[in-house]
């Protein structure tokens, strides 16, 4: 058992929100647990041996309301200051991300190292006084807040070099795309698609595609595939399979108890879309979120095996073609309710090991939902994920970022109940137009600094009820540009190439191309 005090303005809290807590085991896996709260004390129970760490949404004063872990800390049977171990852990990973990056080297850092020492000498006073709770309390928050904003100006300083030797290679530029809806093929829509981004990502919903088991429609895609040919628009064609709710057909849930039957009808389905729209795809995201919702209650190797097939199927098919494994919910809090899940860096490890014929990763990163997996982390969290994939050997492809452009109701299709976007947390302000804006450039610059890195999509085009974040788009509902849809296009500049348009690829990333991106610090 560990057990926490947590304190307000040096005083134990009266409440804690544990909407989004859980434990992180080894290699942060999420582990399960029972956690509770009672007069600013919180009792976590594991179900695991081993030192943990406790994760939930907290307040970091101007660095915004985040979700933030501690260190891995033993059992004992004397509490633990909550604040003070939140200090201690994002201590630790700045200092560790510093020599990760070898930043100690540049002149310009100067600044930060200073900042550090200051807080280091801050928090050394919170330990000093730690037998006195809520004044060790009040320190550690003070270096929390200092620490968090120094650590995402240190992932941005990071960043801003790797950018400048991106560009100083010239070349092709990494390509830029966003999420389109199938159903909402329009003039106005591919008009405001042309003026933002390099290529488009065309989801091909199962039910979409074949509502009722052996009546096929794919009109729907046919407009966008015919588009893109016009235009010479480069298309990522999928998921092919999606296992995030509302991918698949009503009627395919009949054989969820079949496991040989479901694999070969998934398999069909690929081949189909693959031999109708392979010459128009340049890349394919073949599986997406498998690792995260086990909606048909697949076991492990069922589920390796599932992704080993359709991805054979599609290099089969289109042997120069990139197939790309998506992973959704990155952090992978959802292991911690459900073991028939899969870790995702686990997921992606077995991948590479297992011998499946894929080209890149992909990933979601999608915040400010208040839904497991979706609650806001700030940008060295978000740095610091996307370094996992670094060591696969695979470029990495965002697939889908976003967060929200409001604070107002946001709902999906499938969150049960309406909840507003501020209860999964802020960055620095509450969400608005400009702090969305203002998220993207930071995250682009992170996201294009990283040389795995090969494309980046934004989600919606435009806002609208059934979305992730329903004021999440690049434009407004009636397609009035929002100010992110203003900076992406700016960015798109800036990265213009020399001759022709880039598209999705799997070659290595970060060699031969220019990237730029605003100077953002928080």
């Amino acid at each position: 058992m560990l057990i926490f005090e947590a304190y307000r303005d040096g005083a134990p809290a009266k409440t804690v929100d544990l909407a989004a807590a859980h434990l992180l085991g080894a290699e942060s896996v999420p582990m399960r647990s029972e956690i509770s709260a009672k007069a600013g004390r919180i009792t976590c129970q594991k179900r695991a041996e081993g030192a943990a760490a406790l994760a939930l949404m907290w307040e970091a004063g101007s660095a915004g309301r985040l979700l933030l872990a501690t260190t891995r800390l033993p059992e004992r049977e004397q509490p633990y200051n909550l604040n003070v171990e939140l200090a201690r852990a994002r201590l630790m990973l700045l200092i560790q991300k510093r020599e990760d990056w070898g930043l100690f080297d540049y002149p310009d850092g100067a600044a930060l190292s200073e900042e550090l020492d200051k807080i280091r000498k801050l928090f050394v006073q919170a330990l000093a006084v730690l037998g006195e709770g809520g004044e060790a309390a009040q320190l550690a928050d003070e270096c929390l807040t200092q620490a968090v904003e120094l650590s995402e100006q240190t992932a941005l300083f990071h960043a801003s070099i790797f950018l400048k030797r991106r560009r100083s290679r010239g070349g092709e530029r990494p390509t830029l795309g966003c999420v389109v809806d199938p159903a909402s093929f329009s003039e106005p829509v591919v008009q405001r698609l042309g003026e933002a981004v390099d290529f488009v990502s065309l989801p091909m919903p199962w039910r979409f595609t074949e509502p009722r088991e052996g009546q096929s429609d794919y009109a729907r895609l046919d407009a966008w595939m015919d588009w893109a040919q016009r235009k010479q628009m480069p298309i990522l064609g999928g998921p092919l399979l999606s296992f995030e709710p509302g991918f698949f057909p009503d009627w395919i849930y009949i054989w969820e108890h079949d496991f040989e039957t479901l694999r070969d009808m998934m398999y069909e389905h690929v081949q189909v879309l693959v031999n109708r729209y392979g010459k128009g795809v340049m890349a394919w995201n073949v599986i997406s979120a498998a690792q995260a919702y086990n909606a048909f209650g697949m076991n492990f190797e069922q589920m390796m095996e599932l992704t080993r097939t359709s991805c054979a199927a599609v290099k089969q098919l289109v042997p120069r073609a990139t197939v790309l494994v998506d992973l959704a919910l990155p952090w992978g809090e959802y292991y911690a309710a459900n073991p028939r899940t899969i870790p995702p860096m686990m997921y992606a490890d077995m991948c590479v090991q297992s011998g499946v014929k894929f080209d890149a990763f992909g990933v979601r990163l999608l915040l400010g939902a208040p839904e497991e997996g979706l609650f806001v982390r700030d940008l060295m969290e978000v740095s610091t994920k996307l370094d996992e994939f670094a060591g696969f050997g695979k470029p990495l492809h965002v697939t889908a970022c976003q967060v929200p452009g409001s604070v107002e109701i946001d709902k999906a299709d499938h969150w049960s109940g309406e909840k507003p976007a501020a209860a999964a947390g802020r960055w620095h302000l509450p969400w608005g137009e400009q702090v969305q804006a203002d998220w993207a450039d930071a995250f682009y610059q992170l996201a294009l600094s990283k040389p795995f890195v090969d494309t980046v999509s934004w989600l919606d085009l435009s806002d609208g009820p059934g979305h992730y974040l329903a004021s999440g788009g690049l434009c407004t509902a009636s397609l009035q540009p929002k100010s992110v849809y203003e900076h992406l296009r700016q960015l798109r500049s800036a990265l213009a190439p020399r001759h022709g348009k880039a598209a999705p690829s799997a070659h290595k990333a970060g060699e031969g191309r220019p990237a730029a991106g605003p100077n953002h610090k928080p």
